[in-house]
């Protein structure tokens, strides 16, 4: 039996090679982007194995007699054209001082090691805006093993034990921590935690959804015309097992083909992938790889479903040789196809002032809610197509709708299934527009021009280690930079009640309203380190510090107000570190967000993939699907020409019958995602849903109009195959 289907499968005539090829071509378009999904996800693992070290100081921070041999640590932040900079001051302490990855020995005092992007802007960019930052001259470069990126930029200063323990944040370290972030309590550097951890799994599954519905509406194709070779063969003497076991051999070959060729384009994949910043920053090429875990699970997953999948679709032809003659309609779908559904979207409003604490516990509640919806929508789906069918038919006034109103009742599982891919597609397009765009108009980064992207600060902060300085001057110089308008200084005072911690004095202000501005006759006003205002508002509070005791107060910030240009930015940021090597490094407001704006780049992009990917393969899907629809009854619509039916009219079943439920679901799937998303973004930020932008419309449009247009490219094939000869017994 296996020799035969393996027979039938590859010399069966045209019809057996097409539908070879349709389904191998499903299955490695649905293999490689799942072994695509799957490297990613690796990649991300990897990568943050990569930052593992950085973390160090985290659990391996050394106290008492180990502390001989531990090396001076300080790790801190700093910034360069928008863009993050890891840099560590370390001090030798002895001849077992750990030494992190990628590099040979700890630098000496006036030494530094940097990574290789690093080395290359400090090569093309004006000491003054960067290299003066670093003392002393590069001893070498960080090698791969040291870096999460080929564009990370890292430092490892040297410096004297006692300049290492005067900076923020010092502690000494006996060895290099080499846990993953996700797995390491404490640890702060690294790929963002739950919220990658959850992107990435609605990615997976928003790819992974369509994809098994195309592959399954290709294995699909053809379907009735295998039914009755299978029953004529049941009437010669086959068995149901032996009809089974060829049914099975038939869809493992097609599938075992289509396995290998999606390994084949994996490769191609691969290259690509190291280009795409999911993270913020690329990943290594070798780091995108499969384990062999994932080889077996798809290499053997993929084909046994295929098995499977065929099996079950023989159901009907393994009661009785007959069994495709006596074929009966199935029984309408009920009403509680929609309780996945509702119980999906429930589940995220339950949490709804109920936010789990924990990471894994907002995963598990959002990515639960979240793909319970989608499993719903898929079962709920023909219930939908049935309750628009019936008003269909109630309603029609030609023939050609009640003929369309009445194929669609009879079958309603099959008018969804064409358009099942884009109704999912729909749902994940409308859920990441509605988070991304409310989430953007909350918190976004504010535009070029305004004080958060213009003014620099450099702050101390006595609760995170800081010393505050009582007698602290303007750096001289810092006002002669190009482009620098003033310098402000905040004071410190102890945070009390509706206060901040810092104040300034209202004449100071007064020339900024973009700062904000005192109430009226207040001469003191308490704002924040950096001048920021956050959700405040312009309104600042009138301090109860008089304004004669500012001079004595130590100093909190130091505020340039430049006029945004990058030299005037980096040149101020130099010279305030250096001046300061012991205080917050300088970053701007719009700097301290940019690790959150990263972050919604990601999402976005991620977004973008997951939107375009799965209209491709849910168009792929509706044009498979509607091909297949036609040449399956090709004869029934050959009986009706035949009987005086016109083309025109079955050309009008054709598109009522895919049409309808088209706009159906997608009415179905749009107003879902936004309750979804309206649900996630009220429970986990407590943020309103916000419109989305004209984009999202045009794409919906878009997405709607071209499957509109697959169903119109049918047309041609209905009138090859309803001629005279389909009616004719073979």
């Amino acid at each position: 039996m296996i020799r035969l289907g393996v027979r039938l499968a590859l010399t069966g005539g045209r019809v057996a090679i097409a539908r070879l090829a349709l389904v191998g071509g499903a299955v490695a378009v649905g293999v490689a982007l799942l072994l695509a999904t799957l490297a990613g996800i690796d990649a991300v693992q990897a990568q943050n194995l990569r930052y593992a070290w950085l973390n160090s100081a985290v659990t391996s921070a050394a106290t008492g007699p180990e502390a001989r041999d531990a090396a001076g640590w300080a790790l801190r932040e700093d910034y360069f054209d928008g863009k993050r900079m890891a840099r560590v001051d370390v001090a030798v302490t002895g001849p077992d001082s750990p030494v992190p990855p990628g590099m040979t020995r700890l630098p000496a005092p006036g030494e530094y090691y940097v990574s290789p992007a690093l080395s290359r802007l400090l090569a093309a960019t004006p000491a003054d805006e960067l290299g003066d930052r670093l003392p002393g001259r590069q001893a070498g470069l960080i090698g791969d093993a040291g870096l999460a990126s080929p564009d990370s930029l890292v430092a490892v200063v040297g410096r004297t034990p006692p300049e290492v323990a005067g900076l923020i944040g010092a502690t000494k370290v006996t060895r290099m921590v080499s846990v993953s972030p996700q797995n390491c309590e404490g640890c702060y550097v690294g790929v963002g935690g739950d919220g990658m951890t959850l992107i990435l799994s609605v990615v997976a599954a928003a790819l992974l959804f369509p994809l098994l519905m195309f592959i399954g509406t290709a294995t699909r194709l053809a379907a009735a015309r295998r039914e009755q070779r299978f029953a004529a063969m049941r009437l010669v003497g086959a068995t149901p097992r032996q009809i089974s076991m060829i049914a099975t051999v038939e869809s493992t070959v097609a599938a075992v083909a289509g396995t290998l060729l999606g390994f084949a384009v994996f490769p191609l994949l691969r290259l690509g992938l190291d280009r795409v910043t999911f993270t913020g920053e690329r990943f290594f090429l070798g780091d995108i790889a499969l384990t062999w875990a994932n080889v077996l699970l798809v290499g053997l997953g993929v084909p046994l479903g295929a098995a499977v999948a065929a099996r079950a679709a023989l159901r009907r032809v393994r009661i009785t040789p007959l069994g495709v003659a006596r074929r009966v309609t199935p029984r309408p779908p009920r009403a509680w196809r929609l309780v996945p559904v509702v119980a999906g979207l429930g589940e995220l409003a339950w949490f709804i002032g109920r936010k789990p604490h924990t990471t894994n516990g907002q995963t598990e509640a959002y990515l639960g809610g979240i793909f319970l919806t989608m499993i719903g929508l898929v079962v709920a789906g023909p219930y939908l197509t049935m309750a628009g069918s019936r008003v269909l038919a109630r309603l029609a006034r030609r023939p050609a709708t009640l003929i369309a109103g009445r194929r669609l009742a009879d079958d309603p599982r099959g008018g969804f299934r064409a358009v099942s891919g884009l109704m999912l597609a729909l749902f994940v397009t409308t859920v990441a527009t509605g988070v991304i765009t409310s989430i953007v108009a909350y918190r976004g980064e504010t535009p070029a021009g305004t004080a958060s992207h213009n003014d620099i600060s450099v702050a101390w902060y006595p609760d995170h280690g800081g010393k505050l300085l009582r007698n602290a001057q303007v750096p001289a110089g810092l006002t002669g930079i190009p482009g620098v308008r003033q310098v402000l200084t905040v004071r410190y005072v102890e945070p009390t009640g509706p206060y901040w911690s810092g104040v300034i004095a209202c004449a100071d202000l007064a020339g900024h309203p973009d700062l904000g501005h005192c109430p009226p006759g207040a001469q003191v006003a308490s704002v924040s380190a950096d001048l920021s205002l956050w959700d405040g508002g312009p309104e600042l509070l009138a301090s109860p510090v008089p304004l004669g005791q500012l001079p004595s107060l130590p100093v909190h910030s130091f505020v340039v107000l430049t006029d945004g240009s990058a030299a005037a930015l980096e040149r101020s940021r130099t010279l305030l570190e250096n001046a300061f090597p012991q205080g917050v490094f300088p970053a701007t407001e719009n700097e301290w967000r940019s690790d959150f704006a990263r972050t919604l780049v990601q999402y976005q992009r991620l977004a973008d993939v997951v939107i375009v990917a799965s209209l491709v393969i849910a168009g792929c899907s509706l044009a498979v699907s509607l091909a297949g629809g036609i040449n399956e009854r090709k004869r029934p619509f050959a009986l009706l020409r035949l009987t005086g039916a016109r083309l025109a009219e079955l050309r009008r079943v054709i598109t009522i019958e895919s049409a309808v439920p088209l706009l159906a679901v997608s009415a179905v799937a749009i107003a879902a995602g936004f309750t979804a998303a309206a649900f996630f973004l009220r429970s986990e930020l407590q943020y309103d849903l916000k419109a989305p932008g004209a984009s999202y419309y045009v794409l919906v449009a878009l997405g709607v109009t071209v499957s509109l247009a697959l169903i119109a490219s049918t047309m041609p094939l209905l009138r090859r195959v309803t001629g005279p000869a389909e009616v004719r017994n073979d």
